[in-house]
């Protein structure tokens, strides 16, 4: 097989840094998944694709994800959400043998096709998965179990027992302005959202 299909790897001895070089003609593809079957796929593929005499043809599994940080039993606990459930996406060489390795992986229902075809994504659109999952790498998402319009009651901070409408959710800082009563008068006050539980009356 010539050079050119082959997946190389270099060692620069001074940095330690490997560079991975894959076939020009390679794209990515968007491959549907059973739910919840994800990881599992992407654990398959990766495990199997050298068995198969296939990895100067399939390059690359992704399942972009992101880190959540959410409430559960009261307290925070960061979880790693997928961008879009359901799908995986594969770097690769297109044709019979890889199509027919990858739609017969268990937990693949198949490619996402146009017209009967398996199609590509476009570097801008493979470009923009890739940047959102670099900005996801450097921060974390708040998930606010909160909409706005929402009664609510404080029950920690100097705030405690108050109890107010959401007027606003800062999603980056987890906080949220309830709008309260103080002295008569309906005053905003910034609280976490750990500091609030939904008031039902």
């Amino acid at each position: 097989m010539n050079d050119e299909n082959e997946t190389m790897t270099q060692d620069n001895t001074d940095d330690q840094e490997v560079v991975e070089i894959v076939h020009p003609d390679a794209k990515w593809y968007v491959v549907h998944t059973l739910t919840g079957q994800e990881l599992k796929v992407q654990k398959y593929i990766e495990n199997t694709v050298v068995d198969k005499g296939l990895q100067d043809f399939i390059f690359k599994v992704l399942v972009p994800m992101e880190d959540v940080i959410e409430m559960y039993h009261g307290k925070r606990r960061t979880v790693q959400r997928k961008f879009f459930p359901g799908y995986i996406v594969v770097q690769m060489l297109f044709d019979k043998n890889t199509e027919s390795f990858i739609s017969g992986v268990p937990g693949v229902t198949g490619f996402i096709r146009s017209a009967g075809k398996a199609v590509p994504l476009s570097p801008d659109e493979i470009e923009s998965i890739m940047n959102k999952i670099e900005k996801e790498k450097v921060s974390q998402k708040v998930e606010i179990p909160f909409v706005e319009g929402e009664p609510v009651r404080v029950v920690d901070g100097p705030f405690k027992d108050f109890t107010g409408i959401v007027s606003e959710i800062n999603h980056e800082r987890g906080k949220i302005r309830v709008m309260v009563s103080i002295f008569g008068r309906l005053t905003p006050v910034d609280v976490d959202f750990m500091q609030l539980k939904p008031d039902k009356k």
